[in-house]
């Protein structure tokens, strides 16, 4: 017996969703709707319970039934009885009165009216046992198999679907739904409903979904009344596979803190992690700046700190966004020498929206220019006050270079952790985060993970979204290679058959064989979401269409050496996307930029974009073939920079007016024709004939239009100098009045810069 959802078996006992729910309320079986699937134990358990009632409530019937039909019986039978003695008394007296003969007779008459009474009763028998089986007809209709679907009965067609639904219930519908769903739960054929979708200008097959707008346009034409209902989610992965357990407060243990490290770009935020631990990352790093996230962990007296420390740089917001939700503190470092910038004030927006605390880390106070006091004074507009001011907010002194400070920091740490209460259950399979994922060419697709919860284990199944494994290496954030990761701790794993999405979570399962189906599982859906997004109609979307045929399109390829930069490159490149100029992202990838990444541009008329990566040897030949650009970069603001220039070289060129003189109505003349001619003195700059005009009174455009005809005395001319008069004729327009001003222009394109 498989799985059975609510609704099925509700369908299956005859009874409605919403009367199963409340029993399996009360049954305490855990489910939340009527998509809700059923195990095995507790179907069987419904389907007892509700045969169980199904049998009470007949056989007090049955009993009833027979007891009534008993004393019927009972009363024609005593009836019989009692006609039985009166006459046998009523004899008895004859024979007193009569002679022999009557006697004979009156006997004779006696044993015939008993024959007739006998067979007055065997009619009597023979009604009862018919009424007896109409009786057990009934019983079996109501001892009908419940288990079995009933016959579905169809409506063949409109007028006979109008006539069932008189006086009905309206029909529910879910929508978005299928438009082969929609005619089913109708009662009508596919082509009459596809055939109502043209009349109102849709054009869709039966497995194109309609929206609610459509459906209730649908039901009008087609004269039936529905009811719409919001679609209930069914329940997620993680809950139908039992990866969402929560843990008991006993079971739950300290575990290190985890603090992200966030600022603006080159205030010294990777600088202040190697003075933490003692290392040097920067020097690696193209310009000093951070381009990928990483996580370190730190031992002091005993206790460990896991840092992150996320890239600086703007376009790396989704980056520092998802840095600041795995984490439980937030170091914001701000030079005192600069002081609060843009991405400080986002990085404090993505601290807060993660609801952590944040402890503020002035860098750079050994530079003599450092003023920590204009520091302070400038967070206060972003509602951080330090303690020093009455505030509660944290706020240490640092030098990376003389390592001031840096013991107040951990401590302050360690206390706001302290004052948390950070807890996981390490007795558990693991729940963690993906920090980074990238694919290496030797090893395969790695993932840099932050335990959340539970300890991974060398050997344990994961499942990370659509990618699933067996954790075959891990390594520590000092490249050792370890056999279990607990709480807070980060690790880079190997075994997963695909390279993970940064962001998402990994769990721990306990079988490679659930892991599969769970991937599986994950890639059906988004599969379905895909499809669901390219298939959708609406009334409104036909519009939509034609006025995206207007829209230019600049497309991209984008590859880069690990996922975080392709989705921060992906985001970043799409905000440049305007009203006029639509900026597509039709691929991207982690890895070199191969043959294939050339063919896909070459065909949609894209542009290569590698980030930290080359193109093959093949890729360059092909693209000098195809005719195709590939350009490379290691610092993110240079990709932005240059394609935000190439979005402006698609865009339409502004059109603005060039004045080119004004001249003054002096005198007007009437032609035979009641054309109106304008006597002109041109008071600035000149009058072209081909340019248009502007006409002013009292400085109120009263018209626009072209200059027909343009005479100096009697001889047409081209156009007429500051300082001249002559004759000025506006085309349609005949209201010309001494005093009116008149403005020569013309309309000129303008590149936008």
């Amino acid at each position: 017996m498989s799985k059975i959802r609510v609704h099925a078996l509700a369908k299956e006992l005859g009874i409605s969703s919403k009367e199963l729910l409340n029993k399996l309320n009360e049954l305490e079986i855990p489910v939340k709707n009527h998509m809700s699937t059923l195990e095995e134990s507790y179907e069987e358990r419904v389907r007892k319970l509700y045969s169980k009632n199904s049998s009470k409530d007949e056989s007090p019937r049955k009993n009833e039934k027979s007891k009534n039909i008993d004393t019927k019986e009972d009363t024609k039978n005593k009836k019989s009885n009692n006609n039985r003695d009166s006459n046998k008394n009523n004899n008895r007296d004859k024979k007193h009165n009569q002679n022999h003969n009557n006697s004979k007779k009156d006997h004779q008459n006696k044993n015939d009216d008993n024959k007739n009474n006998k067979n007055h009763n065997k009619n009597k028998n023979n009604n009862k046992s018919s009424n007896e089986k109409e009786d057990n007809k009934k019983q079996n209709s109501y001892n009908r198999d419940l288990t079995k679907k009933k016959p579905k009965k169809r409506v063949k067609s409109k007028h006979k679907t109008e006539d069932t639904n008189k006086g009905d219930d309206p029909i529910t519908v879910i929508a978005p739904i299928t438009v082969k769903d929609f005619a089913d739960q109708l009662g009508v054929s596919v082509s009459t409903v596809i055939t109502k979708l043209i009349g109102l200008g849709v054009m869709a097959n039966q497995n194109q979904t309609i929206d609610e707008d459509t459906c209730i346009l649908l039901a009008d034409e087609l004269g039936v009344e529905i009811e719409i209902e919001e679609p209930q989610l069914d329940e997620s992965v993680e809950e139908e596979y039992g990866l969402l357990k929560e843990d008991k407060e006993r079971d739950l243990k300290a575990r290190p803190p985890v603090v992200t490290v966030m600022g603006h770009v080159d205030h010294g935020k990777t600088s202040l992690l190697d003075s933490i631990k003692k290392t040097h990352v920067t020097d690696s790093e193209a310009g000093g700046i951070t381009q990928h996230i990483g996580a370190y962990t730190v031992n002091l007296s005993g206790r460990k700190i896991t840092f992150l420390d996320t890239p600086g740089h703007e376009a790396f917001t989704s980056m520092r966004l998802r840095g600041a939700q795995t984490t439980d503190i937030a170091i914001l470092v701000v030079a005192a020498d600069d002081g609060v910038m843009p991405q400080t004030v986002e990085a404090i927006s993505h601290a807060r929206s993660a609801d952590v605390p944040i402890i503020v880390a002035i860098t750079k106070i050994d530079k003599p220019e450092a003023n920590p006091e204009r520091v302070k004074q400038e967070l206060m507009n972003e509602n951080l006050v330090s303690e020093e001011w009455g505030g509660d907010t944290i706020m240490v002194g640092v030098s990376s270079k003389t390592r001031e400070g840096i013991d107040d920091l951990l401590e302050m740490i360690l206390l706001v952790a302290e004052m948390r209460e950070l807890k996981a259950n390490p007795n558990r399979r693991a729940i963690g985060n993906i920090i980074e994922a990238n694919l290496d060419k030797s090893k395969g697709p790695m993932a840099t993970v932050l335990i959340k919860n539970g300890t991974l284990r060398f050997g344990d199944s994961i499942v990370s979204g659509t990618c699933s494994g067996r954790v075959r290496a891990m390594e520590d954030d000092k490249g050792k290679q370890v056999k279990k990761a607990g709480p807070s701790m980060p690790v880079v794993i190997l075994g997963l058959n695909d390279v993970p999405n940064a962001g998402d979570t990994i769990y721990a399962v306990k079988d490679d064989k659930t892991a599969k189906a769970i991937a599986d599982k994950n890639t059906e859906i988004s599969r379905e979401k895909r499809l669901s997004q390219t298939t959708k109609i609406s009334l409104d979307n036909l519009f939509e269409k034609i006025s995206e045929e207007d829209v230019k399109e600049l497309n991209i390829v984008v590859k880069a050496d690990v996922k975080g930069s392709v989705e921060a490159l992906i985001q970043s490149l799409l905000k440049l996307s305007n009203e006029e100029v639509k900026i597509s992202v039709i691929h991207s990838g982690v890895g070199g930029i191969n043959e294939s990444d050339v063919t896909l541009a070459s065909a949609s008329n894209a542009i290569v974009i590698g980030f930290n990566v080359r193109p093959n040897i093949n890729a360059i030949d092909l693209a000098k073939e195809e005719e195709v650009e590939i350009r490379t970069y290691r610092v993110i603001y240079e990709i932005i920079n240059d394609i935000e220039q190439a979005a402006k070289g698609l865009l339409d060129p502004d059109i603005i007016e060039e004045i080119l003189g004004r001249c003054e109505v002096r005198q007007t003349f009437k032609l035979p024709n009641n054309q109106m001619v304008a006597g002109v003195y041109v008071l600035s700059g000149k009058i072209l004939r081909n340019s248009k005009v502007k006409v002013l009174r009292d400085d109120i455009v009263i018209h626009e239009g072209d200059i027909s005809s343009l005479k100096r005395f009697k001889d047409d001319a081209k156009e007429l100098a500051t300082g001249y008069e002559g004759g000025l004729m506006v085309d349609g327009f005949n209201d010309v009045k001494e005093g009116d001003l008149l403005e020569s222009y013309i309309l000129k394109e303008v590149k936008r810069s």
